[in-house]
């Protein structure tokens, strides 16, 4: 089904309405929340924490990464200008020390919602984590971020690692994201899914990417768009929806 245009002042009203047909049956409890906070008028606090692919480290060449992106098309095109979007992600991280950095990168700031993609340097050999310590440590910060901030979760796997290049990484990868996607489940978080899109279109995905594990200024604009389907907030003629992408 085409998207209708959602921009302007009217912009919270039709992405509600984009949103409900596109919606499944079955709609989880924080994904209702989130939109309701998109139907409402009051100011969101947006965060995003992470490791280098969020905090946009040097691979994005001095283009928007895809928390900028979430920005313009939150606070410009869909008019919510007085919402506030947060980036706490430090490079190098894994989820130790966005556990154990808690108050500073999360709590201070009391957000609303709070996105959270990480593993890739959890899964990295030479950090020597298990699955189990990785799913551990993501489950409290799920509890943390629910019961501590009182905020609503979105969890998000990373884009895959271009096969051949790092097996450090590669052979474990995929049941890191696995636990990613277990722990949304099991804290009822709304999941996106980047790792499994991006296996879909694997043809493209080395044109998105700029380095082995990190995504460039194209993959960062993918990133952005899942997260817009996912909350039923794309819109394919707005600015941010017009961006190329090969």
């Amino acid at each position: 089904m085409a998207s209708q245009r959602i921009t302007g002042r009217a912009g919270m009203s039709r992405a509600i309405a984009v949103f409900c047909r596109r919606a499944s049956s079955v709609m989880s409890d924080s994904l209702h929340k989130i939109h309701g906070l998109l139907a409402d008028k009051a100011p969101v606090r947006w965060l995003f924490c992470g490791d280098s692919i969020t905090h946009g480290f040097r691979h994005t060449w001095g283009h928007r990464d895809y928390t900028q992106h979430f920005a313009e098309r939150v606070r410009s095109e869909m008019w919510r200008r007085r919402d506030i979007i947060i980036n706490s992600a430090i490079s190098g991280n894994t989820s130790r020390e966005v556990l154990a950095d808690f108050e500073w990168r999360v709590l201070q700031f009391r957000p609303h919602v709070v996105f959270l993609m990480i593993g890739m340097n959890d899964c990295a050999q030479s950090r020597k984590m298990s699955v189990r310590e990785f799913t551990s440590n993501l489950g409290e910060f799920a509890r943390r971020v629910q019961e501590d901030a009182g905020s609503l979760l979105v969890l998000q796997t990373s884009p895959p690692i271009i096969k051949g290049t790092t097996p450090d990484r590669e052979g474990t990868f995929p049941e890191f994201m696995d636990a990613v996607r277990s722990v949304a489940k099991s804290h009822g978080a709304v999941l996106v899914d980047h790792a499994e899109h991006w296996d879909r279109l694997a043809e493209k995905h080395a044109l998105w990417m700029s380095d082995s594990y990190h995504p460039g200024p194209y993959g960062h604009v993918v990133l952005a768009r899942s997260i817009f389907d996912r909350l039923g907030i794309h819109d394919p003629e707005s600015n941010t929806g017009r961006l190329f992408v090969p």
